[in-house]
């Protein structure tokens, strides 16, 4: 079975109603990132980053896997597929993907901020004084700017074994996470469905569809699957 690698980004998110703060001004949900996603932020305002992964976490309750999501989970049925995301939300779980590597953190976790392998399930709000069993603050289990990858080396272990990657939503601008194209083989097929200019140093090997990630995933799915 072929090893299909998928690299997704805020892209195929935003189709469910998760807004993503590179759609142009730099803000995310007009917060200047660095006060809501740096170390540096969480030192100057612990309630205001909680309060604002708090709301990140009560809108995705209220949303949904979209099209493309389903599609990504139908290849499993022809392909050994692996699912390296950009994103915190859990969409692919719900659409029913099984392997799936978080390299930036999930919305529905939690950490001490003193140990990150103190790790819990959160569903609901994180609060001021929740707090983790070495007695630390509780924060998001997100991967801040600034912060180590810790699953990058996992991802390109991932890529380089890659038959086809195909990446999906993303301009591949957050580093290290972009890095991880120039991992491919020699032989393996890159395909890009983004909708924006996305210029992240794939030369002319690359296959590029200008689509938003639904639309893409219902153009490529038949020839993907013709290639298992």
């Amino acid at each position: 079975m072929k090893k299909l690698t998928i690299l997704t980004g805020a892209g195929i998110s935003a189709e469910s109603g998760i807004k993503t703060f590179r759609d142009g001004d730099g803000l995310w949900e007009n917060h200047n990132v660095t006060d809501v996603a740096s170390p540096e932020g969480w030192r100057k305002d612990r309630a205001l980053v909680l309060e604002f992964y708090n709301q990140r976490r009560r809108q995705l309750h209220e949303v949904q896997p979209n099209e493309a999501h389903h599609l990504l989970a139908e290849l499993e049925k022809y392909f050994d597929v692996q699912i390296i995301t950009q994103n915190i939300d859990d969409l692919h779980e719900r659409a029913g993907s099984t392997n799936i590597l978080h390299i930036h953190g999930e919305l529905f976790k939690s950490c001490s901020c003193n140990n990150k392998n103190l790790i819990y399930d959160q569903k609901e709000d994180i609060n001021i004084g929740d707090k983790a069993e070495d007695g630390a603050q509780l924060r998001p289990f997100i991967v801040w700017f600034g912060e180590d990858v810790p699953l990058y080396q996992t991802a390109r272990e991932i890529v380089k074994e890659a038959d086809i990657l195909l990446v999906i939503g993303t301009s591949l601008q957050v580093y290290p996470a972009a890095g991880l194209i120039h991992d491919i083989k020699d032989d393996c097929l890159l395909i890009v469905i983004n909708p924006n200019e996305t210029g992240f140093g794939y030369g002319q090997r690359a296959v590029v569809m200008k689509e938003t990630a639904t639309q893409g995933m219902k153009l490529l799915f038949d020839k993907l699957v013709n290639l298992a």
